[in-house]
């Protein structure tokens, strides 16, 4: 598997609890604009609509050299799952205020675009805060032990 975007926003402003694997229907040219990564998975989210996922919000870049072949950057992309994973998934996300946030797109072994979906609940401003916190007081403290070395 091979990693073309993060979703690094998403491990910040939500708490993630399940992630699911879902292939994407996508257009050749943007299959083409993956590959080179141009993908933003930034404002991006996931949203069930009459039994189907859909990706909504990932800008994907046009490839240039489809000139006028080329598809819209910001246009809904069908999410492919088992049937079984979107009527679990629907039931969560109504009961429960769940949302499904992309967290990474790969390219697997046989050359398929894969994208990880994942079940999120949203943070807490107290949350991200003590999250920041945690970050420097790692950052102060290697920064410590490398100064201590020498």
């Amino acid at each position: 598997m091979k990693l073309i975007a993060k979703n690094k926003k998403a491990y910040f402003n939500y708490e993630l609890l399940e992630s699911y694997e879902a292939g994407i229907s996508l257009l050749g040219s943007e299959v083409k604009s993956i590959r080179e990564g141009r993908i933003s998975l930034k404002e991006s989210y996931a949203e069930v609509r009459d039994g189907e996922v859909y990706l909504l919000s990932c800008h994907i870049s046009p490839y240039e050299p489809a000139n006028r072949l080329n598809h819209d950057p910001l246009r809904e992309r069908k999410l492919l799952l088992h049937h079984r994973e979107i009527k679990r998934l629907t039931g969560k996300i109504k009961e429960r205020g769940f949302t499904l946030v992309p967290t990474q797109v790969r390219i697997n072994d046989r050359g398929k675009v894969k994208i990880e979906l994942a079940l999120a609940r949203g943070k807490k401003t107290h949350q991200k805060r003590e999250v920041i916190r945690e970050r420097d007081r790692d950052r102060e403290m290697r920064a410590e032990i490398k100064h201590f070395k020498r």
